[in-house]
């Protein structure tokens, strides 16, 4: 009979993993459950179920600093932050409905967890950089808090970007600390339509090295802008946001559009329908409509060589992509109900240095391929030091990253 255990706080978080360590039961952590299909299947005989350490315990506007437990809803943080005209400036992507399940069921430590990021990275940094602060519990059943509540507070070895991205397979998060900032006044978004992928990365790397402080830099092809609900695209669309105080949004678009004009149709999407864009890129909203089962494939890429992988992968696989962070993110989603088409993403990195992760598909295919890009065995060594250090037993959603692990 499968164990299962759903802790109130950090003590009997600790209590539960020291006794299944002892006993050497592994188990799945989850909070809210919205990304269980994300990574390889988890090869657990129970259950640790974080999703009662939830709640913002402390939030102070002032200080842009805020404090909550691991299975706080992302909605509930995003409410009270907008109440007082703030924001996560990470931008968490809501990937229930790619995933196959619900929107808005999304927690904070599952988004710290994956590490998952949205449009305004380019600008703003990763979900790593806005950790102030963490709290959790070893696959020793030790517990442990790293950093605080400002951001010069660390020193030695920083756990917080540790613990982010590592899938819940390092440690149990019991809290955590994020910075917060304000909320852009205005937002709009220049369109350039009719580019290729070639001309439209090269047009993104244009204006993120331009002075005008991009905030979001995607291309959708046109069978993708069709379908992106917001905007009324109606063919490939080149996007840039800016964010800001109306006067300088307003110069900033007039110098973009002035920039891009005679390279394809120039037009400027305002307020609640540029937001509602970069809602759906963050959220992948393309390739998350109910009865799509291709598989979704993240690439991180050197953004010279994204138009060139996206082409190989559509020629190759018959795969729809579109570009975010200026093509240095593409998103994949190809028509394979097996695993072979894992060696045809593989390939087309040869000789290039980023990643695929396979983000959506069946358990079998998950259970059967590199979810992850495979380490090199340098990477590889050190990632099985640590867990040797902070999770002997492998005891912690074991199999998540890594078979056998």
């Amino acid at each position: 009979m499968a164990e299962s255990w759903k802790p109130a706080d950090a003590e009997q978080t600790r209590d539960a993993i020291r006794w299944a360590a002892a006993e050497e039961i592994p188990l799945e952590v989850i909070g809210g459950g919205s990304k269980r299909a994300y990574g390889r299947p988890v090869q657990a005989d129970g259950t640790l179920d974080l999703s009662d350490l939830a709640g913002i315990r402390i939030y102070e506007p002032e200080e842009l600093v805020l404090s909550a437990g691991p299975g706080t809803p992302i909605a509930e943080i995003e409410q009270a932050l907008a109440a007082k005209g703030q924001l996560m400036a990470f931008e968490p992507p809501d990937l229930g409905l790619l995933l196959g399940g619900a929107p808005g069921t999304g927690t904070l430590g599952g988004i710290v967890g994956c590490n998952f990021s949205g449009p305004r990275r380019i600008r703003a940094g990763a979900v790593r950089d806005h950790i102030l602060g963490l709290e959790g519990v070893s696959g020793r059943g030790e517990t442990f808090k790293t950093g605080g509540r400002v951001m010069k507070n660390v020193t030695g070895y920083d756990l917080s970007k540790l613990m982010t991205g590592s899938l819940g397979t390092l440690g149990a998060m019991t809290g955590l600390t994020i910075k917060v900032l304000p909320m852009p006044v205005d937002t709009r978004t220049v369109a350039v339509l009719g580019l290729d992928d070639a001309a439209a990365v090269s047009g993104l790397t244009e204006a993120l090295q331009s002075p005008y402080e991009v905030t979001g830099a995607a291309h959708l092809p046109r069978s993708v802008a069709g379908r992106i609900g917001a905007g009324d695209l109606a063919d490939a669309a080149t996007l840039l946001r800016i964010e800001g105080f109306p006067a300088s949004v307003d110069f900033r678009c007039g110098w973009l559009t002035s920039h891009f004009t005679g390279r394809g149709e120039v037009r400027v999407i305002d307020g609640e329908s540029s937001r509602a864009l970069w809602r759906n890129i963050r959220d992948v909203t393309p390739f998350a409509a109910t009865g799509d089962e291709r598989q979704v494939w993240r690439l991180s890429v050197p953004p010279a060589e994204a138009a060139a992988i996206a082409a190989a992968l559509v020629a190759d696989l018959s795969a729809e992509c579109f570009f975010d962070w200026g093509g240095g993110l593409v998103w994949a989603a190809i028509p394979a109900a097996d695993d072979g088409a894992q060696a045809a993403v593989r390939a087309a990195f040869d000789g290039i240095d980023g990643q695929a992760t396979l983000v959506r598909a069946g358990a079998p295919v998950r259970a059967a391929v590199d979810v992850f890009q495979p380490m090199a065995p340098a990477l590889a060594s050190l990632s099985e030091r640590l867990k040797d250090a902070f999770d002997p037993k492998r005891i912690l959603n074991p199999g998540r990253i890594l078979a056998g692990v």
